[in-house]
């Protein structure tokens, strides 16, 4: 057999059901070889809505999703897409293809070192010098990609490799689970003695909380301890928004409700906490707080991070560990705090995040949007965040029940994520609902993938915020010049018309009460459907000038 095929082996030993791409002359051979596999190849229209599709894919799926490039300009644009499943903690394998390797020594035609250009952005990235180590390789990239915490693997496949004839006894490697580590016994009784004496404790979910089994424990932990929990943007779910004990989202890197709660608190349990989703020195600037973190890695060093207690562990396993010496020692005791304490803030919150859910007013409202949205989605359903003003919108307003059904591009905030990572998110979750919000700035940025939606039946829906500029930008240089802001404007497409010239549903809301009506009619096609709307950014400084003069029962 080729190379090729042993390395299509190799993917279909891990379990790869579907591959999302562009292939090259480069990657030609292993294209024939999936010609015999179940595996099926998604053909994207950008290779960087590819890696977006298997960032969503493997976020969901908790396996490796698999994106693959041809050489060069393939491989770069890659790059952003990788970036961000990197930083967002998704497992994804990538495939690049390569010139032969009888010329990667000198300066030829699309010739680049795509390995050494990724591994700023990945976890492991390797060549493959000869088909005897291709089981080795494959293997390699889905167990570190997987590993806690996940992200991206780049193998590079060559062209003269991948054509090389290969005795037909060659295997793909056994897969054999990975057990991660229980957490050390001191660590545990040390943390739960601080839990115990605790007189004003919080509890920080960030985005590991979502992954695995951690969610159920964290729920056992808050309900035994009586402790609220707040969850950063890509942990919403983690605790749900309906359970007394949540006080929903952190603040936009600023002041609100819960950043209030953070300052008067003397004990902060982190659990599955990423600093490049809110950095710390949002909530500890004056380096008071006790913290106890618990995460699968080493607590990361920050001046305002000073952890007392560093729980290296399983995230599960060490909250369960946590629960049941809590149960041991202090079963007669439990809840240790009254979480009807935390009541009344959680009111003023909830109250708060209801303003303005029945304005009628045109344009709309972000307030009005998400609030139509969370009463039409249920409970299981997805929706997926772009970059721009409308993140920070859903990331404040947008609460939710079960873990993983608001995706976020937080750890990268790269515009152009959720049209595409919608399809991944859809084919990951085919009976579930899946909805993307975008601005049309990063709507654009990958609108091509649309034919892809089209060309495969994928029933998701597109709803864009219309006000064009860059809405994001104009809101912070506005609050950090007096109201000033650089030319940011610019025009846009009908959207009704765009979305008839790709062969799919589109409609233009042109009223407050036709959002939950549209959604439907948008959700009953047979494939994709487009969404647009015109938003009031009015909001933005409103928002930020009320966020500054608050004040709230701790």
């Amino acid at each position: 057999m080729k190379a090729s095929d042993l390395f299509v082996k190799c993917l279909e030993a891990e379990g790869v059901e579907r591959i999302f791409g562009i292939p090259g002359e480069e990657n030609a051979d292993v294209m024939i070889s999936l010609l015999d596999s179940p595996i099926e190849f998604v053909l994207c229209r950008h290779e960087q809505a590819a890696a977006f599709m298997a960032d969503t894919y493997g976020r969901l799926t908790g396996k490796c999703g698999v994106c693959l490039s041809t050489l060069g300009p393939g491989a770069t644009n890659l790059v952003t897409g990788l970036a961000d499943a990197n930083m967002d903690r998704a497992p994804v394998v990538a495939i690049i293809g390569q010139a032969g390797t009888d010329r990667l020594h000198k300066e030829s035609h699309q010739n680049m070192d795509s390995v050494a250009m990724m591994r700023p952005i990945s976890k492991w990235a390797q060549t493959v010098f000869a088909p005897e180590n291709i089981p080795e390789i494959v293997r390699k990239a889905f167990k570190v990609a997987e590993t806690e915490k996940p992200g991206v693997t780049v193998i590079e496949l060559p062209e003269d490799i991948a054509e090389l004839e290969i005795d037909d006894s060659t295997k793909p490697m056994s897969i054999a689970k990975t057990r991660r580590p229980a957490a050390d016994h001191k660590a545990i009784t040390q943390a739960v003695d601080i839990i115990a004496k605790a007189k004003n404790p919080l509890i920080l979910a960030g985005n590991g909380a979502v992954r695995k089994r951690a969610a159920e424990q964290l729920k056992r932990l808050a309900h035994k301890t009586g402790i609220a929990v707040v969850n950063t943007f890509m942990g919403k779910g983690a605790i749900p928004m309906s359970d007394p004990h949540c006080l929903f989202t952190m603040g936009l890197q600023g002041r609100d409700y819960a950043n209030l709660a953070f300052e008067q608190s003397d004990v902060v349990i982190t659990i599955g906490y990423d600093f490049v989703e809110y950095a710390p020195a949002f909530w500890n600037s004056k380096q008071d707080k006790i913290i106890i973190d618990i995460d699968f890695t080493p607590a990361e060093i920050d001046t305002n991070f000073p952890v007392t207690v560093d729980i290296v562990s399983d995230l599960a396993d060490a909250l369960w560990q946590i629960n049941e010496d809590l149960d041991e020692r202090y079963g007669d005791k439990l809840p240790l705090n009254d979480i009807k304490e935390r009541a009344e803030l959680r009111q003023i919150i909830s109250d708060d995040l209801a303003m303005e859910e029945a304005d009628t007013s045109f344009p709309v409202k972000p307030q009005r949007i998400l609030n139509d949205v969370r009463k039409f989605l249920g409970p299981d359903d997805i929706l997926l965040s772009d970059v721009g003003a409308h993140k920070m919108w859903i990331a404040r307003y947008f609460q939710c029940e079960t873990p993983n059904t608001c995706l976020i591009s937080n750890g990268f905030c790269t515009m152009g994520f959720a049209l595409p990572g919608s399809i991944g998110a859809k084919i990951a979750q085919p009976d579930r609902r899946v909805l993307s919000i975008s601005g049309d700035a990063g709507f654009m940025m990958n609108i091509q993938d649309l034919e892809t939606a089209v060309r495969y039946k994928i029933p998701i829906v597109a709803m864009v915020w219309e006000d064009g500029e860059y809405g994001l930008i104009k809101w912070k240089q506005q609050n950090s010049f007096d109201g000033k802001h650089s030319e940011l404007a610019f025009n846009n497409p009908d959207w009704e018309m765009l979305a008839k010239s790709f062969g799919m549903y589109g409609k233009t809301i042109t009223a407050a009460d036709d959002i939950i009506p549209s959604l439907e009619e948008a959700f009953s096609q047979d494939g994709p459907a487009l969404l647009s709307v015109k938003v009031d950014y009015g909001e933005n400084r409103k928002l930020t000038e009320r966020l500054g003069n608050i004040i709230a029962a701790i």
